[in-house]
Protein backbone atom coordinates (compact mmCIF):
# COMPACT_ATOMS: atom_id res chain seq x y z
CA UNK A 1 0.00 0.00 0.00
CA UNK A 2 3.01 2.26 0.44
CA UNK A 3 4.09 1.18 -3.17
CA UNK A 4 0.47 2.38 -4.38
CA UNK A 5 0.76 5.77 -2.29
CA UNK A 6 4.09 7.27 -3.47
CA UNK A 7 2.47 5.58 -7.04
CA UNK A 8 -0.24 8.00 -7.29
CA UNK A 9 1.85 10.81 -5.64
CA UNK A 10 4.39 10.69 -8.35
CA UNK A 11 1.39 10.29 -11.10
CA UNK A 12 0.33 13.98 -9.95
CA UNK A 13 3.55 15.32 -9.69
CA UNK A 14 4.50 14.34 -12.92
CA UNK A 15 1.07 15.15 -14.55
CA UNK A 16 1.80 18.46 -13.37
CA UNK A 17 5.23 18.39 -14.46
CA UNK A 18 4.37 18.01 -18.40
CA UNK A 19 1.67 19.67 -18.90
CA UNK A 20 3.77 23.32 -19.60
CA UNK A 21 4.05 21.75 -22.88
CA UNK A 22 1.44 18.49 -23.31
CA UNK A 23 -1.59 18.80 -23.22
CA UNK A 24 -4.76 15.75 -21.09
CA UNK A 25 -5.09 13.93 -24.49
CA UNK A 26 -1.28 13.84 -25.33
CA UNK A 27 -0.06 12.94 -21.81
CA UNK A 28 -3.17 9.71 -22.11
CA UNK A 29 -1.52 8.92 -24.97
CA UNK A 30 2.46 8.59 -23.82
CA UNK A 31 1.19 7.20 -20.78
CA UNK A 32 -0.62 4.56 -22.25
CA UNK A 33 1.48 3.74 -25.24
CA UNK A 34 4.27 3.55 -22.59
CA UNK A 35 2.03 1.29 -20.49
CA UNK A 36 1.43 -0.85 -23.51
CA UNK A 37 5.06 -1.73 -23.64
CA UNK A 38 5.60 -2.42 -20.36
CA UNK A 39 2.62 -5.03 -20.51
CA UNK A 40 3.01 -6.50 -23.41
CA UNK A 41 6.90 -6.90 -22.23
CA UNK A 42 5.87 -8.62 -19.00
CA UNK A 43 3.38 -10.64 -20.16
CA UNK A 44 5.62 -12.10 -22.56
CA UNK A 45 8.36 -12.68 -20.18
CA UNK A 46 6.03 -14.32 -17.55
CA UNK A 47 3.96 -16.01 -19.47
CA UNK A 48 0.94 -14.78 -19.08
CA UNK A 49 0.36 -12.90 -22.18
CA UNK A 50 -1.19 -16.68 -22.87
CA UNK A 51 -4.17 -15.18 -20.26
CA UNK A 52 -5.12 -12.50 -22.76
CA UNK A 53 -8.40 -13.24 -24.40
CA UNK A 54 -10.96 -11.16 -26.31
CA UNK A 55 -13.81 -12.82 -24.95
CA UNK A 56 -15.57 -9.58 -23.03
CA UNK A 57 -14.64 -6.44 -25.95
CA UNK A 58 -17.86 -4.78 -24.98
CA UNK A 59 -16.80 -4.57 -21.30
CA UNK A 60 -13.28 -3.67 -21.59
CA UNK A 61 -14.70 -0.87 -23.96
CA UNK A 62 -17.11 0.35 -21.49
CA UNK A 63 -14.42 -0.14 -18.81
CA UNK A 64 -11.70 1.75 -20.46
CA UNK A 65 -14.40 4.92 -21.76
CA UNK A 66 -14.77 5.79 -18.43
CA UNK A 67 -11.26 5.26 -17.19
CA UNK A 68 -9.88 7.56 -19.62
CA UNK A 69 -13.00 10.29 -19.21
CA UNK A 70 -11.83 9.74 -15.72
CA UNK A 71 -7.96 10.01 -16.33
CA UNK A 72 -8.08 12.84 -18.19
CA UNK A 73 -10.04 14.64 -16.27
CA UNK A 74 -8.21 13.93 -13.29
CA UNK A 75 -4.79 15.08 -14.84
CA UNK A 76 -6.73 18.51 -15.96
CA UNK A 77 -7.48 18.80 -12.65
CA UNK A 78 -4.16 18.83 -10.46
CA UNK A 79 -2.89 21.52 -13.68
CA UNK A 80 -5.75 24.13 -12.22
CA UNK A 81 -6.77 23.53 -8.49
CA UNK A 82 -4.82 22.50 -5.36
CA UNK A 83 -3.63 18.59 -5.29
CA UNK A 84 -4.85 17.88 -2.12
CA UNK A 85 -8.24 19.12 -2.90
CA UNK A 86 -8.50 16.94 -6.31
CA UNK A 87 -7.31 13.72 -4.10
CA UNK A 88 -10.01 14.49 -1.54
CA UNK A 89 -12.54 14.59 -4.07
CA UNK A 90 -11.31 11.75 -5.95
CA UNK A 91 -11.91 9.93 -2.50
CA UNK A 92 -15.43 9.84 -3.54
CA UNK A 93 -15.14 7.16 -6.44
CA UNK A 94 -15.93 4.35 -4.01
CA UNK A 95 -19.38 6.06 -2.63
CA UNK A 96 -20.41 6.62 -6.09
CA UNK A 97 -19.89 2.90 -6.96
CA UNK A 98 -21.75 2.09 -3.73
CA UNK A 99 -24.34 4.34 -4.86
CA UNK A 100 -24.47 3.07 -8.50
CA UNK A 101 -24.00 -0.59 -7.96
CA UNK A 102 -27.64 -1.61 -7.55
CA UNK A 103 -27.97 -0.31 -11.59
CA UNK A 104 -24.21 -1.85 -12.94
CA UNK A 105 -24.08 -4.93 -10.29
CA UNK A 106 -28.12 -5.64 -9.07
CA UNK A 107 -26.83 -5.00 -5.51
CA UNK A 108 -29.06 -3.90 -2.80
CA UNK A 109 -28.91 0.07 -1.44
CA UNK A 110 -28.53 -1.04 2.54
CA UNK A 111 -29.25 1.32 5.01
CA UNK A 112 -25.59 1.65 5.88
CA UNK A 113 -24.95 2.71 1.92
CA UNK A 114 -27.01 5.13 2.03
CA UNK A 115 -25.89 6.70 5.12
CA UNK A 116 -22.43 6.37 4.19
CA UNK A 117 -23.31 8.08 0.89
CA UNK A 118 -25.03 10.84 2.73
CA UNK A 119 -21.88 11.54 4.63
CA UNK A 120 -19.85 11.05 1.97
CA UNK A 121 -21.94 14.16 0.20
CA UNK A 122 -21.37 16.30 3.35
CA UNK A 123 -17.69 15.90 2.74
CA UNK A 124 -17.83 16.95 -0.80
CA UNK A 125 -19.75 20.08 0.20
CA UNK A 126 -17.06 20.91 2.94
CA UNK A 127 -14.42 20.23 0.12
CA UNK A 128 -16.39 21.72 -2.55
CA UNK A 129 -17.56 24.75 -0.97
CA UNK A 130 -20.23 25.00 -3.84
CA UNK A 131 -20.60 29.14 -4.20
CA UNK A 132 -19.78 31.14 -7.31
CA UNK A 133 -16.33 31.94 -5.92
CA UNK A 134 -15.31 28.52 -5.35
CA UNK A 135 -17.01 26.34 -7.98
CA UNK A 136 -14.57 26.03 -11.29
CA UNK A 137 -13.89 24.08 -13.77
CA UNK A 138 -11.20 22.41 -11.91
CA UNK A 139 -13.33 21.52 -9.04
CA UNK A 140 -16.68 19.79 -11.38
CA UNK A 141 -13.71 18.00 -13.71
CA UNK A 142 -12.42 16.42 -9.94
CA UNK A 143 -15.93 15.93 -9.22
CA UNK A 144 -16.45 14.22 -12.73
CA UNK A 145 -13.36 11.88 -12.70
CA UNK A 146 -14.21 10.22 -9.49
CA UNK A 147 -17.72 9.42 -11.25
CA UNK A 148 -15.11 8.19 -14.17
CA UNK A 149 -13.65 6.20 -11.72
CA UNK A 150 -16.46 4.88 -10.50
CA UNK A 151 -17.94 3.39 -13.48
CA UNK A 152 -14.38 2.17 -13.92
CA UNK A 153 -14.25 0.48 -10.64
CA UNK A 154 -17.69 -1.44 -11.54
CA UNK A 155 -16.91 -2.67 -14.87
CA UNK A 156 -13.74 -3.80 -13.51
CA UNK A 157 -15.33 -5.67 -11.20
CA UNK A 158 -17.39 -7.65 -13.63
CA UNK A 159 -14.28 -8.52 -15.83
CA UNK A 160 -12.69 -10.06 -12.80
CA UNK A 161 -15.22 -13.07 -12.57
CA UNK A 162 -13.68 -13.84 -16.16
CA UNK A 163 -10.43 -12.12 -17.10
CA UNK A 164 -7.26 -11.67 -15.41
CA UNK A 165 -5.41 -8.57 -14.35
CA UNK A 166 -2.79 -9.06 -16.76
CA UNK A 167 -5.73 -9.37 -19.40
CA UNK A 168 -8.06 -6.25 -18.10
CA UNK A 169 -4.42 -4.41 -18.04
CA UNK A 170 -3.41 -5.17 -22.01
CA UNK A 171 -6.72 -4.20 -23.04
CA UNK A 172 -6.75 -1.09 -21.11
CA UNK A 173 -3.17 0.27 -22.34
CA UNK A 174 -4.08 -0.52 -26.00
CA UNK A 175 -7.62 1.10 -26.25
CA UNK A 176 -6.69 4.22 -24.25
CA UNK A 177 -3.61 4.36 -26.58
CA UNK A 178 -6.33 4.19 -29.36
CA UNK A 179 -8.22 6.86 -27.61
CA UNK A 180 -5.34 9.12 -26.83
CA UNK A 181 -4.00 9.02 -30.17
CA UNK A 182 -7.34 9.90 -31.65
CA UNK A 183 -7.99 12.78 -29.23
CA UNK A 184 -4.69 14.15 -29.51
CA UNK A 185 -4.65 14.47 -33.07
CA UNK A 186 -8.12 15.34 -33.57
CA UNK A 187 -6.54 19.03 -34.47
CA UNK A 188 -3.89 17.55 -36.59
CA UNK A 189 -1.18 18.57 -34.04
CA UNK A 190 0.08 16.00 -31.49
CA UNK A 191 3.33 17.60 -29.53
CA UNK A 192 6.68 15.47 -29.27
CA UNK A 193 7.70 15.38 -25.81
CA UNK A 194 10.64 17.46 -24.94
CA UNK A 195 13.92 15.44 -23.24
CA UNK A 196 12.50 16.94 -20.32
CA UNK A 197 9.24 15.59 -20.17
CA UNK A 198 10.46 12.66 -21.17
CA UNK A 199 11.37 10.68 -17.83
CA UNK A 200 8.06 12.10 -16.37
CA UNK A 201 6.12 10.41 -18.61
CA UNK A 202 7.69 7.19 -17.60
CA UNK A 203 6.71 8.29 -13.98
CA UNK A 204 3.16 8.57 -14.92
CA UNK A 205 3.27 5.46 -17.43
CA UNK A 206 4.73 3.19 -14.37
CA UNK A 207 3.29 5.09 -11.22
CA UNK A 208 0.18 4.26 -12.81
CA UNK A 209 0.65 0.22 -13.39
CA UNK A 210 2.52 0.35 -10.23
CA UNK A 211 -0.28 1.85 -8.08
CA UNK A 212 -2.76 -1.21 -9.82
CA UNK A 213 -0.42 -3.96 -8.93
CA UNK A 214 0.13 -2.49 -5.43
CA UNK A 215 -3.58 -2.64 -4.25
CA UNK A 216 -4.55 -5.22 -6.05
CA UNK A 217 -1.92 -6.72 -3.96
CA UNK A 218 -2.83 -5.23 -0.55
CA UNK A 219 -6.03 -6.09 -0.81
CA UNK A 220 -5.24 -9.80 -1.86
CA UNK A 221 -3.27 -9.88 1.69
CA UNK A 222 -5.34 -8.04 3.68
CA UNK A 223 -9.03 -6.80 4.36
CA UNK A 224 -9.89 -3.50 2.83
CA UNK A 225 -10.56 -2.24 6.29
CA UNK A 226 -7.15 -2.16 6.78
CA UNK A 227 -5.95 -0.81 4.03
CA UNK A 228 -8.11 1.56 2.77
CA UNK A 229 -6.40 3.68 6.06
CA UNK A 230 -3.14 3.23 4.66
CA UNK A 231 -4.82 4.67 1.10
CA UNK A 232 -5.69 7.55 2.63
CA UNK A 233 -1.90 8.90 3.97
CA UNK A 234 -2.09 9.83 0.33
CA UNK A 235 -3.70 13.52 0.97
CA UNK A 236 -1.34 14.42 4.08
CA UNK A 237 1.15 13.30 1.55
CA UNK A 238 0.04 15.48 -1.47
CA UNK A 239 -0.49 18.04 0.59
CA UNK A 240 2.81 18.27 1.87
CA UNK A 241 4.12 17.99 -1.59
CA UNK A 242 1.98 20.95 -3.09
CA UNK A 243 3.06 22.93 -0.09
CA UNK A 244 6.78 22.70 -0.61
CA UNK A 245 7.05 22.17 -4.29
CA UNK A 246 4.10 24.41 -5.92
CA UNK A 247 3.69 26.75 -2.08
CA UNK A 248 0.15 25.57 -2.04
CA UNK A 249 -1.26 25.98 1.45
CA UNK A 250 -2.77 23.25 3.77
CA UNK A 251 -6.30 24.19 3.20
CA UNK A 252 -8.17 22.83 6.43
CA UNK A 253 -11.52 22.91 5.29
CA UNK A 254 -10.45 20.57 3.04
CA UNK A 255 -8.42 17.87 5.25
CA UNK A 256 -11.92 18.04 7.40
CA UNK A 257 -13.69 17.16 4.47
CA UNK A 258 -11.35 14.75 3.46
CA UNK A 259 -11.84 12.69 6.59
CA UNK A 260 -15.50 13.01 6.69
CA UNK A 261 -15.53 11.18 2.75
CA UNK A 262 -12.90 8.66 4.50
CA UNK A 263 -15.31 8.27 7.20
CA UNK A 264 -17.99 7.76 5.01
CA UNK A 265 -16.06 4.93 3.12
CA UNK A 266 -14.79 3.21 5.67
CA UNK A 267 -18.06 2.70 7.29
CA UNK A 268 -19.21 0.84 4.43
CA UNK A 269 -16.07 -1.15 3.89
CA UNK A 270 -16.68 -2.16 7.79
CA UNK A 271 -20.36 -2.78 7.25
CA UNK A 272 -19.83 -4.92 4.18
CA UNK A 273 -16.77 -6.57 6.12
CA UNK A 274 -19.15 -7.75 8.59
CA UNK A 275 -21.60 -9.35 6.47
CA UNK A 276 -18.61 -11.31 4.99
CA UNK A 277 -18.84 -9.61 1.50
CA UNK A 278 -15.36 -7.84 -0.36
CA UNK A 279 -15.96 -3.99 -0.74
CA UNK A 280 -14.73 -2.71 -4.47
CA UNK A 281 -11.88 -1.11 -4.18
CA UNK A 282 -10.58 2.05 -5.88
CA UNK A 283 -8.57 1.18 -8.31
CA UNK A 284 -6.81 3.52 -11.61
Amino acid sequence: MLGAVVSFSAMAVGGRSVSFELDTFEIMMYRSLIGLTLVVLVAWATGAHRTITGRKPGLHLLRNVFHFSGQNLWFYAITVIPLAQVFALEFTSPLWVLILSPLVLGEHLTRVRILAACIGFAGILIVARPSPDTINFGTLAAMCAAIGFAGSILVTKRLTRTETLTCILFWMTLSQSIFGLLCAGFDGDIALPSAQSLPWLAVIACGGLMAHFCLTTALAMAPATLVSPVDFMRLPLIAVIGLMIYDEPIDTLTIAGALVIFGANYLNMWSETRQGRQPIAHTR
